[in-house]
């Protein structure tokens, strides 16, 4: 049994992916504790891949703190709003 969650660790400290942007092919930066980024070039909004811990995890909360928990899920569910 793990003493600590392995995904969290990129949650704490968050690590640095460059993506092209789908509609104009601009270079973004999206760490890996953000849900979406916008291109600064032409306003897409780019979505992180990956479905965080956060958003499934019942130890979430506990994990990663609340601060950063309110604040992944609150850029989680800002998509899902807009429908």
């Amino acid at each position: 049994m793990l003493d600590h969650c392995p995904g969290a660790a990129n949650l704490r400290t968050p690590t640095l992916s460059v993506k092209k942007c789908p509609q104009c092919g601009e270079e973004v930066e999206v760490f890996s504790n953000d849900v979406s980024v916008t291109c600064s070039s032409c306003g897409f909004v780019v979505y992180n891949d990956i479905m965080t811990c956060v958003q499934w995890c019942r130890y979430a909360k506990e994990c990663v703190g609340e601060d950063t928990y309110n604040r992944i899920m609150a850029q989680a569910e800002a998509p899902a709003q807009k429908k």
